[in-house]
């Protein structure tokens, strides 16, 4: 019985301080990925920092140069992070 309880515990210390956590930064990167436009500044997992300029559910189209025509597609999940508008964080 004492057992029992000590596993119990054991379970729900470990539930608090490791598994909560990381279902709440997943909610907030699901919002973050659910919340983007056209116009956003982004960076992708691999690094690269880009504008969108499409969007379609699953998938976003980033200019990544100045030059005409100079544009990729990614998975909304590549997105890593938005860039906050005013240009901090680059």
């Amino acid at each position: 019985m004492n057992m029992v309880f000590f596993m119990m515990a054991l379970f729900g210390v470990m539930y608090f301080l490791m598994i909560r956590p990381n279902q709440k930064r997943e909610k907030e990167r699901q919002a973050m990925l659910s919340a983007l436009s056209k116009g956003d500044r982004v960076v992708t997992a691999g690094g690269i920092f880009g504008t969108i300029v499409g969007l379609t559910e699953k998938t976003v189209v980033l200019r990544v140069s100045e030059e005409p025509g100079v544009k990729i597609e990614f998975l909304r999940s590549a997105v890593s992070r938005a860039v906050p508008r005013d240009g901090k964080g680059e």
